[in-house]
């Protein structure tokens, strides 16, 4: 039950950021992307800085920046050059690669097995995603793909290096400070590249203080507290869940057709969802850990008897 919940509340994450862009569409129209990206994420820090009323340690400063960079600044800067130069459904495509980064780099940073089941949920959601958002006449750029997987494989590293640093830092700590270190490192970005935002309606105000407080503040809260209690290939594997959110209400708040093919994308990507968030089969673990036991005592079993033929 208590993993249930756990899951419930991390996906509500990636859902969450897939109201981004019908919110950025109708209530921030052209606004530029770096300038939201820092009002997105320095407010929610500051936020939750004044909540927490704690600063990260001086021995913490660099991986708090570090991973305020991974989460937030590079993965955000890479999106928006990728959403710039790319189709949306390509940008999206190429950001569902993240999983299978996370698969490899967990092995490599966390020790963690590669789980067949994990690769192939990844796999899954990957076709499924295409099949959702990519369309026949989208045409590709060179550097708008390397940006895209610049910006899934630093996704993919926070997420990972997130598990492996936390320790026992308090989770509202955790995520201000990587969200205020994010939002400090996009400012110069924003500064030299973006460009001021429309005249400010209630709309606008409104659809700020969701990207802020519910798309940033809250949202990477639950991400965080899943990284830290669920394995870094089952969290990954929710963020599927934002194109598909993404579809689903273009489809039910501005009337966008949904195709057949889309349909079945989309049960796919649910399908995979559900596969990397079941638990590994206690069979093979029982199984694993017997035949271990079994290999102790046969080792064991060996060793006395040699004892025995040493003494005769």
């Amino acid at each position: 039950m208590k993993r249930a919940i756990d899951i419930g509340l991390t996906a509500l994450a990636p859902a969450i950021w897939g109201t981004t862009y019908i919110v950025t569409t109708e209530l921030l129209p052209g606004g530029d992307p770096l300038t939201i990206a820092v009002l997105r994420a320095l407010p929610a820090g500051l936020l939750l800085l004044l909540l927490v009323r704690r600063l990260p340690p001086p021995s913490q400063l660099g991986r708090v920046f570090l991973l305020g960079a991974l989460n937030f600044a590079i993965f955000w800067a890479c999106l928006f050059v990728a959403t710039y130069r790319l189709p949306g459904g390509i940008a999206a495509t190429v950001g569902a690669i993240q999983p299978l980064i996370v698969v490899l780099l967990a092995r490599k940073a966390l020790d963690e097995p590669i789980r067949a089941v994990a690769v192939a949920a990844a796999l899954a959601g990957l076709v499924g995603v295409t099949m959702l958002v990519l369309g026949p006449d989208a045409g590709l750029d060179p550097l708008g793909l390397g940006a895209g997987l610049a910006g899934a494989a630093s996704m993919a590293a926070g997420t990972v290096y997130s598990r492996k640093w936390r320790g026992d830092t308090p989770l509202l700590a955790f995520t201000a400070w990587q969200l205020a270190a994010g939002g400090l490192l996009l400012l110069p970005a924003a500064f030299w590249f973006g460009a001021p935002l429309p005249p400010m309606t209630p709309g606008s105000l409104a659809g700020l203080g969701w990207l802020s407080v519910i798309g940033a503040a809250l949202s990477y809260v639950l991400w965080f507290n899943g990284i830290g209690r669920l394995a870094p290939s089952t969290v990954s594997a929710m963020g599927f869940l934002s194109p598909l959110v993404a579809v689903t209400a273009g489809w039910w708040l501005l009337g966008e057709a949904l195709n057949p093919l889309q349909v079945a994308g989309a049960v796919l990507v649910l399908s995979s969802v559900w596969a990397a968030t079941r638990p590994a089969s206690p069979t093979r673990a029982m199984g694993a850990s017997s035949s271990a036991r079994l290999a102790v005592l046969e080792f064991k079993d060996d060793k006395v008897s040699r004892i025995a033929e040493d003494r005769t």
